[in-house]
């Protein structure tokens, strides 16, 4: 059975800017459209921005896996190559950050990339150095090493 698509319609306060991003940086082809919303082929799936200037409120965020992300967001999952080449597309550069052991494993296999590790303690906002001086002895040498909060 093949992938199902998804269609996800998103509101916006500035329409051309939007066509510029989805066209222009992310490279994605258009559909229909109107004077109010428009259709973009989002990696083979439709998303919709429609103009909607009075919908915009602050953000709400919820905790996941220690960090506050917005309870609206979308994306896409794209495998490692996939990714790289996007970034080479976009001219980013880009830093994955972990924070232990298990996520530097997690990461490990990726070459020529920024790996960053941030000493502080999300739970209690402590920051250790060692936390770094620990992780380094781990890395293996095919990425970028940088020490964060400390």
């Amino acid at each position: 059975m093949a992938q199902p698509l998804f269609h996800l319609a998103f509101p916006v306060s500035n329409l051309e800017a939007t066509k510029d991003f989805f066209i222009d940086v992310l490279g994605c082809s258009t559909g229909r459209q109107s004077e109010r919303w428009i259709d973009f082929d989002f990696f083979g799936h439709q998303v919709v921005a429609h103009l909607a200037e009075d919908e915009h409120t602050p953000a709400t965020t919820n905790p996941v896996d220690g960090k506050q992300v917005p309870a609206s967001h979308f994306g896409v999952i794209l495998d490692w190559d996939d990714w790289h080449d996007l970034a080479e597309k976009l001219k980013l550069d880009y830093l994955i950050e972990v924070h232990d052991k298990i996520e530097l494993d997690r990461v490990k296999m990726f070459e020529n990339a920024i790996i960053g590790v941030n000493n502080r303690n999300l739970k209690t906002f402590e920051v250790d150095i060692q936390n770094s001086i620990n992780l380094k002895q781990e890395f293996n040498g095919k990425n970028i090493f940088v020490s964060e909060s400390g």
